[in-house]
């Protein structure tokens, strides 16, 4: 066929294939597989999926969950069941289609269960080793074209540091075509000082690059909330939820990707931290992206088990980085006979917001029975999305590609 066909028209034939298609077609002739592993056309390809998934509302979601044997010793233990799927954004939530995946490295080698998914961009899809304790296990995973990079293991570890807590992110640098994991790591007792406590430090590693950066203090100072951060990668920058050590404020860390700086974005002022502090319970913020992608969304939620005053507040803030645009959507009190408050994941491209429901109380090393629904926050209904019995959700705006096909590093899996 490329005898008889411009190349320009051979081009736009391949672009329309989907990611499977075109990893076939790299073993039709040498200049077939020059041109679809190029990186122009793998972005070219990544930019007509997007396009397409907004023109006719097939976007996915990448959902991950996972149940385990809970007893009072461990949150997590044994897990029994794993299955990470692909679902259309849709309104009725359909399957797309289950993926399949087969570690690289070794169960001797692993510090925990199985990953934890801390992100997901342009396809790729960024695994740690932490969901219960820290290991340094970390995977860049395109389930599209079944190709993943094992990252080399960080420079801040338990030998460095000491004891410390980790928070990471993943993000796509758009100046550098660059894909990176950022991670921050918080001293609990020096670093290689221990008259110095609580300082936190940063390192990036490059995708291109193939290392991570050298550590580096994060400025402005600050400590961190929670174990396993929920990220928000919006407007070329990651977000988490910090609490400044020298101004004793709570506000939202942002990294931006392409110039490696910090800066500090406010939470809603109306959030008054300190007026949940009498009250016995679990106070947590929960970062997310908007519906529209181009801001972002904050869950507060406060646990306070039979205390009358729990609640899930859903913001948005309608103008990214304008504080006064932080507009409170709905406050969700606990549902159902069991009282129970649901949590809250992400939004839907329709603006609804999926969350975890409990559906019975649960005690001891009982497994907890969740159902994943879907809140309109329009009506205040809830819609069951037909998935129950994990423990565990991750879910995330999912879009084929074939990045990573480039990548010499880049193993089958």
């Amino acid at each position: 066929m490329s005898d008889y066909l411009p190349q320009e028209v051979i081009t736009n034939i391949l672009l329309r294939l989907p990611s499977k298609s075109l990893v076939i077609c790299t073993s039709v002739c040498k200049s077939w597989r020059s041109m679809i592993k190029d990186s122009s056309f793998i972005g070219a390809h990544l930019s007509r999926i997007i396009n397409f998934n907004n023109h006719h509302g097939t976007h996915l979601l990448l959902l991950h969950r996972f149940s385990s044997i809970r007893d009072q010793m461990s949150s997590v233990h044994g897990v029994k069941e794993e299955v990470c799927s692909l679902h259309y954004d849709n309104n009725a939530f359909d399957d797309c289609c289950e993926i399949g995946f087969q570690s690289p490295i070794a169960d001797t080698e692993m510090h925990n269960e199985c990953f934890r998914v801390v992100g997901v961009c342009n396809g790729l899809v960024c695994l740690a080793d932490d969901l219960e304790c820290y290991g340094y296990n970390f995977l860049i995973w395109n389930p599209s074209i079944r190709r993943l990079v094992t990252l080399p293991k960080p420079g801040l570890t338990f030998q460095t540091v000491g004891g410390y807590n980790a928070y990471h992110g993943f993000a796509f640098d758009a100046i550098t075509n660059d894909y990176k994991v950022v991670r921050l790591v918080e001293d609990q007792y020096g670093w290689n000082d221990e008259q110095t406590e609580n300082q936190t430090f940063v390192e990036i590693y490059s995708l291109a690059a193939g290392s991570w950066s050298n550590p580096r203090i994060v400025d402005p100072q600050c400590s961190l909330r929670g174990q396993r951060l929920a990220q928000a990668f919006v407007n070329g920058a990651l977000h988490w939820d910090a609490y400044g050590l020298a101004s004793k404020l709570h506000f939202i860390l942002a990294f931006d990707v392409g110039s490696e700086l910090f800066r500090e974005i406010m939470i809603p002022k109306s959030l008054d931290w300190d007026s949940f502090k009498p009250w016995h319970g679990d106070l947590s913020l929960r970062l997310s992206v908007s519906g529209d992608g181009k801001s972002l969304a904050l869950f507060m939620r406060y646990d306070g088990y039979t205390n009358p005053n729990s609640l899930l507040d859903v913001w948005v803030m309608k103008e990214y980085c304008v504080e006064k645009s932080w507009t409170k959507l709905v406050t969700l009190r606990p549902q159902g006979p069991q009282r129970s408050l649901p949590r809250a994941l992400c939004f839907r491209k329709s603006g609804e917001v999926v969350m975890v429901r409990n559906l019975k109380q649960h005690y001891g090393g009982e497994e907890p029975i969740n159902e994943l629904v879907s809140l309109d926050l329009v009506s205040g209904q809830f819609k069951n999305l037909g998935i129950c019995r994990y423990k565990y959700y991750t879910i995330d705006p999912y879009e084929e590609s074939i990045v990573l096909l480039d990548r010499n590093e880049a193993v089958s899996c």
